[in-house]
């Protein structure tokens, strides 16, 4: 019995091991994908690039024209200087780009809106001064002129005459001047479709570059070159120069750096808070954050920055007032006022 199972075992073996393959060769063309073409693999890859390339025109065209979804971009051409002043959704201006000798002096939103500032204010300081011109002794200012002189007479004795003291008259039309220029550069930056040219650096860099040249000009005629050096030596021994002399230098550089700093990072930091919390409710997609968020807290930062746009005119004209005044004074000043006010 035992052999004829075994033959049985043996014979079923040799089917198994000949059926086997022809199946398995039978159904892999069923279940193995079919190889296409190469001109059928190239065409497809051809379409793949062109998309791709069409997709990255269309973002590179949205993010000059400003019209990105990217919350960051769209931020940073709200801030940024451009050539295009867009007015959504009537369209969009492009300026003119300017190029002379190598330097880029093109007309930018920024240069605009310095223009438009520098114009209002000659335009109502010469409505108020034809007004003052006709005016008797008798009357008293009125509308506008009655707020420019509160203005001006803010500026003349509690920033110019307390900070400058005697000589401040000399000074008082730059600072007037970097006042209001300041001022209409902030408010105008919230004036829908408007730029603030004050949250360039460039700009608040050669507003602080006047300063710098005034205040050292001023010392120059208030102490004389001998004098000026001096000062440089801060009136300690000759010992000491080798450390006093590189920090007043670094001192006399450091003051227009603060008030660049200072005036840009002030004005640029409002803008990007109302963005951003304007996005905010893009972001998560919630009417209730918009609601309960964006809108009300938008709105408040928004009117501190109508008094942050007054607050860095007066600090930045402050500050060039204090300067003005330590590069003039005389040493025993103080002193000898109190002694001729005492006697």
């Amino acid at each position: 019995m035992k052999p004829v199972i075994v033959k049985q075992a043996k014979a079923f073996l040799k089917v198994l091991a000949l059926g086997v393959p022809l199946l398995m060769n039978v159904e892999a063309p069923l279940f193995a994908s079919p190889e296409p073409p190469a001109t059928a693999v190239h065409d497809s890859a051809a379409v793949m690039a062109g998309e791709a390339a069409a997709s990255h025109e269309a973002e590179a065209h949205g993010a000059e024209a400003g019209h990105s979804d990217k919350p960051g971009e769209v931020i940073m051409h709200h801030i940024l200087d451009s050539n295009v002043f867009a007015f959504e959704p009537f369209g969009e201006v492009h300026l003119p780009k300017i190029v002379v000798g190598g330097f880029d002096i093109s007309i930018t939103k920024h240069v605009v809106m310095m223009w438009l500032s520098a114009a209002i204010v000659l335009l109502v300081f010469g409505v108020v001064g034809s007004g003052y011109r006709k005016m008797t002794p008798k009357n008293a200012p009125k509308g506008i002129a009655n707020a420019m002189e509160a203005l001006v007479e803010f500026i003349r004795l509690d920033v110019a005459k307390s900070n400058i003291g005697p000589g401040y008259e000399k000074h008082l039309p730059y600072l007037l001047t970097v006042f209001f220029f300041i001022l209409l550069c902030n408010v105008l930056g919230l004036v829908p479709y408007g730029a603030t040219a004050t949250g360039n650096v460039n700009v608040t860099l050669t507003l602080a570059v006047f300063t710098f040249f005034i205040t050292q000009t001023a010392a120059l005629k208030a102490h004389g070159i001998k004098g000026y050096l001096a000062h440089l030596t801060a009136g300690t021994h000759w010992s000491l120069w080798i450390i006093m002399i590189p920090i007043e230098i670094i001192g006399l550089f450091t003051k227009p750096f603060a008030l660049t700093v200072r005036l840009f990072a002030n004005m640029t930091a409002g803008h990007i808070v109302i963005l951003s919390l304007i996005f905010i409710s893009f972001i998560l997609k919630s009417y209730i954050v918009a609601v309960a968020v964006s809108v009300p807290f938008s709105i408040f930062i928004y009117l501190l920055e109508i008094f942050v746009a007054f607050l860095q005119a007066f600090i930045f004209t402050m500050l060039s007032a204090l300067f003005i005044g330590l590069a003039t004074a005389h040493e025993g000043h103080e002193e000898h006022e109190a002694e001729v006010a005492h006697h």
